[in-house]
């Protein structure tokens, strides 16, 4: 139970849904798709109106910030594409600029993946 949709009980023990269920249901996919987590779903579910059913303005005033992070995340996979082509084709001639490269585990102070190939900055030796 993750708390992202109300539900009530029949006599019998089953979930009933009211009808603007589905909605959210819609919202909590979608934002899942542009890489909220279910915690950020549950934030933004808690800003809607609980007296009514929520509105046009309301689901447009929530999905505001998203545009910039779907922008950030359309950055991110075109330097992965872009850095694709320069790793596939290096056949690891080039160790000093080496996207994957991390001796010792340098970069894992900065996240866990490949950090140098998704922008952080390779520390001066």
């Amino acid at each position: 139970e993750r708390g992202l949709i109300r539900s009530e009980r029949n006599a019998s023990g089953h979930r009933r849904y009211a009808r603007p269920a589905a909605r959210r249901v819609a919202f909590v996919v979608f934002a899942q798709r542009v890489g909220l987590t279910l915690e950020e779903i549950r934030a933004e579910l808690d800003k809607l109106p609980t007296d009514r059913t929520p509105g046009r303005e309301d689901w447009d005033r929530l999905t505001l910030t998203w545009s910039e992070r779907i922008d950030e995340r359309i950055r991110e996979l075109e330097r992965l594409k872009g850095g694709l082509t320069d790793c596939i084709g290096c056949g690891c001639l080039s160790l000093e600029r080496c996207a994957i490269l991390n001796p010792y585990d340098r970069a894992a102070s900065h996240g866990s993946g490949p950090r140098y190939w998704v922008g952080d900055r390779r520390p001066e030796d």
